[in-house]
């Protein structure tokens, strides 16, 4: 029976570990190699005023605080402060007390004009005479005043204008603007009384007006504390910077507040980040384990063969140092690098699930590898996935060409969606457009100059290897021709089934049909022993024995292995040869020995004769395999025996040829031979479909033309008279 499509995990064994450990030792290398990169002290000499030689991007998220621009704001607040004075309440009440004692000097010989003098005229001329030293700025109205001023009333005005005096002097009165609120204060300080006529309030205000001196001088170290204060009081401004945030773009200058978030982070230093080193190992280490356990998991076949790991291993480690070394220089250098190549090749050279989980896990590893945020990730990821899908199988070279060609529409359709969020301005866009479309187009090119070295380098057939295999020009395939012309033109029937039943289940047509024109030539070695190349008739075969006509059948399978050696043709396409007859049994031959085996006793419908021929070894005429290993190999197998048994047909009808080709599948089914390939029923159904529409356009019915009656007739008379 076939075997099933899943299957059970193996158990993990001495030569997986020794896979595993030579994959681990070279991953651990690139990613060592990487390590180093962070590890090695460089000074990007940034300063202000430098114009930034790539994009300068924050590592992390961070919350920083702003020297600059707190500063600017503590200079703005400390500018909004007034020049601050050194009033006092006590210190005024001081300089007021000092103020009345002076007034009540300055009075003193206006109290006497008013205390000692008799009569009007002498208390007039005493005033008159003490005016000019006791009250040198009173006007001359108000000089009428106080000279025509009732000596009884002078005692109430003295004391209103002391009281005066002392409320005015009170208050604050700054030094820069005592002349302009001289008369202000001596008007306020008097208040308004019936007991006061408007000419006393008057002359009281002409009198003190002059004594109100300044109680509050501006001070220097109270607006310097002041403004201190107001400084001191401003809360420190942050900018909150996100990791990959571009803090300056390629060409631009360097300004202060830019070179703060520099500092914060360290970029300017020579320093070894020990932290970036250790995540970056983290990351790819498990990015690695998670790679070698896909492999061994999903892809069997690959990890069973060491070169398949290396190949992967390879890719992979020239991937990542590529991310690696590009990373933290010039901003575009990143978006250059062939990554999507990687996939591409891995897609051509093994399978797209492999491609796959490739471009996935270098995607993961883009962002913290290169330095870069998301916006690389995703250019990784969606431009490998792109490759993978446009790339086909590389048949024509310019499947290469539309492959890169949709890898840079892609890779540009990520760049245009991450500027439209802010990432990048409009040139900025435009640049890593063009580096993106160069970069992809390097990628085609990669892919197409190194996918067939590859293949050669670790045993893959390629696509131009196969089309250049199945040129009809190959070395081996003119000797074919020239010396086993039946085998080369059922070799070339046996391709045309091949490929035809491989395009019908998805597997690799080209495979099976350069398969198919290898697969017999070992009969080069002894091509009349095969009927195909048996041209007069006589098979050599009816004159031995079956057992050594076993012997020759089966030699044809050695020696075509070392026709292929020595023809050098690629390991894979050497494993079809033994694997087109698998250990099938050469029926014919077998039956033959059974039949000589019985005659003695009367054949095998005798009891004695029937125990005779089941005595026959049939091991002998078995093939020595092995078995077809995959798909490609058992339709080889289902083809050859097709072809060679419809061959023999007489009648070759639609229902004859259905039989027929119904029959062969089912002996090799129910002998075994398809149970170690990948197979399904549903595929042998197709398969089926595919023989008998192939084998119907070739045996098909036509016309008989005149002349060829002619000839046959002709033939016939030639025949008689022989």
């Amino acid at each position: 029976m076939l075997r099933e499509q899943h299957e059970r995990p193996r158990s993990f064994g001495r030569r997986d570990a020794a896979r595993l450990v030579f994959a681990a030792a070279l991953i651990m290398v690139a990613l060592g190699v990487g390590v180093v990169v962070d590890l090695t002290p460089a000074n990007p000499g940034y300063s202000v005023g430098v114009k930034a030689p790539a994009a300068i991007l924050a590592p992390s998220d961070a919350t920083i605080p702003n020297a600059v621009e707190t500063k600017a704001a503590q200079d703005q607040a400390a500018a909004a402060v007034t020049p601050q004075y050194d009033y006092t309440a006590s210190r005024a009440e001081q300089i007021a007390a000092v103020q009345v004692a002076d007034l009540q000097l300055a009075l003193r010989p206006i109290d006497d004009a008013f205390a000692l003098s008799k009569t009007p005229e002498t208390r007039r001329a005493a005033l008159q005479s003490a005016l000019p030293t006791a009250l040198p700025s009173l006007s001359s109205d108000n000089r009428t005043i106080l000279l025509t001023l009732d000596p009884a009333r002078w005692p109430t005005l003295e004391q209103s204008a002391e009281n005066g005096l002392l409320a005015g002097e009170r208050l604050e009165i700054k030094d820069t603007d005592l002349a302009a609120r001289q008369t202000a204060l001596a008007h306020q300080s008097i208040p308004a009384s019936p007991a006061l006529t408007a000419s006393e309030e008057q002359l009281i205000e002409s009198i003190i007006t002059p004594l109100f001196v300044a109680n509050s001088a501006f001070s220097e170290t109270i607006t310097k504390q002041a403004r201190d204060q107001a400084a001191a009081n401003v809360v420190t401004v942050t900018d909150s910077v996100k990791a990959g945030e571009v803090i300056v773009d390629q060409g631009h200058l360097i300004g202060e507040s830019d070179m703060i978030k520099i500092r914060y982070y360290g970029l300017d230093k020579s320093s070894v980040n020990w932290g970036r080193a250790a995540a970056g190992m983290l990351i790819g280490t498990l990015v690695a384990a998670i790679l070698l356990a896909w492999v061994w998991r999903f892809r069997a076949d690959y990890w069973q063969r060491g070169r398949t790991v290396l190949l992967i291993g390879l890719i992979f480690v020239v991937s990542v140092l590529a991310m690696k070394l590009s990373g933290g220089r010039t901003f575009w250098l990143p978006y250059v690098i062939p990554t999507a190549a990687a996939g591409m090749l891995l897609t051509l050279l093994l399978d797209a699930g492999v491609g796959i989980v490739m471009m996935a896990l270098l995607a993961v590893l883009a962002g913290p590898v290169s330095g870069s945020s998301v916006e690389l990730s995703a250019f990784v990821l969606l431009g490998g996935f792109t490759g993978i899908l446009a790339i086909r199988k590389g048949e024509r070279q310019h499947y290469f060409i539309q492959a890169g060609l949709a890898v840079a529409i892609a890779e540009v359709a990520v760049i245009a969606a991450f500027g439209l969020l802010g990432q990048h301005d409009a040139t900025g866009v435009l640049q890593l457009a063009a580096v993106a479309a160069g970069g992809a187009l390097v990628a085609a090119v990669v892919t197409l100059g190194s996918f067939a070295l590859l293949g050669d380098l670790f045993g893959i057939l390629t696509a131009s290897q196969l089309l250049e295999l199945s040129n009809p020009s190959q070395p081996l395939l003119r000797r074919l021709l020239i010396e086993t012309p039946g085998t080369y033109h059922h070799s070339l029937t046996v391709g045309n089934l091949a490929e035809r039943a491989a395009s019908a289940i998805g597997a690799d047509p080209l495979l099976a049909r350069a398969a198919a024109y290898y697969h017999d030539v070992g009969k080069l070695a002894n091509p009349l022993a095969f009927i195909e190349n048996q041209a007069s008739g006589d098979n050599i075969h009816d004159q031995l024995e079956p057992e050594d006509s076993a012997t020759i059948l089966k030699q044809h399978v050695p020696d075509g292995i070392d026709l292929a050696y020595k023809a050098r043709l690629p390991k894979p396409l050497i494993a079809f040869i033994p694997q087109h007859h698998g250990t099938a049994i050469m029926g014919f031959i077998y039956g033959k020995a059974r039949e000589a085996a019985a005659a003695p006793f009367g054949g095998e419908g005798k009891p004695a004769g029937k125990a005779a021929a089941d005595a026959v070894d049939q091991r002998r005429f078995r093939h020595g395999g092995p078995r077809p290993q995959s798909r490609e190999a058992a339709i080889l197998m289902l083809s050859d025996g097709v072809e060679a048994s419809v061959r023999s047909l007489s009648s070759r009808d639609e229902a004859t040829i259905r039989a027929m080709v119904g029959q062969i599948i089912q002996e090799r089914l129910a002998d075994g031979q398809l149970n170690e390939c990948e197979l399904t029923i549903r595929d042998l159904d197709k398969i089926s479909e595919a023989f008998v529409g192939q084998l119907l356009g070739m045996y098909h019915q036509r016309i008989a033309y005149p002349q060829s009656k002619v000839v046959e007739s002709g033939a016939r008379r030639e025949t008689v008279k022989k």
